[in-house]
């Protein structure tokens, strides 16, 4: 299957949006080091495709612990032993994310530890799609990234080699179920936002019956 026909209409509710679908890698430490981050950039130019994924790996100071390479990504020191130091790379990231909206699974920690990485980096909304699928989904029995992607019938595309929790899969899997919550909830830019920003991000509601 060619990149192009994995590109998926973008639906009305986000015409006219700059958005970044992002997933990072840490790691294990505390406070954590991206170690791996991919990024989607979506606009009316963009449309989502495969091709358009961009993906850094990264050289953290400190050793990526073995509970964090057994239980989540797989990493290992030796992965990343000849990739650039964040300073090498901070600039080209902070340059695709710069003016788009955040979009990720469970998006707090995204926001978080990329802001600890770049400190002048203020994105103007972040949406959750694990928000989103609490309110469009009720009632399933798990909602990590898996399981959305399990209920879902989503197809990792060209993704699936590199496997579960590393940057670009999550990335891709975010991508997909935002398309998918998207359409089951039936929602436009207004109920999204509304729905899925994170705290400080969303707008705020007028009373009912106004002001007066």
């Amino acid at each position: 299957m060619s990149a192009d026909t994995l590109t998926p209409e973008l639906p009305a509710a986000l015409h006219g949006r700059r958005l970044v679908v992002v997933d990072v890698e840490g790691n294990g430490q505390h406070p954590p080091e991206i170690i791996e981050l991919a990024a989607l950039p979506i606009d009316d130019q963009n449309g989502g495709a495969e091709a358009d994924m961009r993906t850094w790996m990264v050289r953290p100071p400190k050793p990526i612990t073995a509970m964090v390479t057994r239980k989540v990504h797989g990493i290992r020191d030796a992965d990343v032993a000849d990739c650039p130091a964040w300073p090498e790379v901070a600039g080209e990231i902070a340059a695709l994310l710069d003016g788009r909206i955040l979009l990720a699974h469970n998006a707090s920690v995204e926001h978080r530890v990329i802001g600890a990485h770049l400190p002048e980096w203020r994105p103007p909304m972040v949406l959750d799609t694990l928000k989103l699928a609490k309110y469009v989904w009720l009632d399933l029995p798990g909602y990590g990234l898996d399981k959305l992607v399990a209920h879902a019938g989503i197809d990792p595309a060209g993704f699936a080699e590199s496997g579960h929790h590393r940057a670009a899969y999550d990335t891709w899997c975010a991508w997909q179920l935002l398309l998918r919550l998207i359409d089951d909830g039936e929602l436009d830019w207004t109920g999204l936002v509304k729905v899925a920003a994170l705290p400080g991000f969303a707008p705020v509601e007028e009373p009912d019956g106004g002001l007066w």
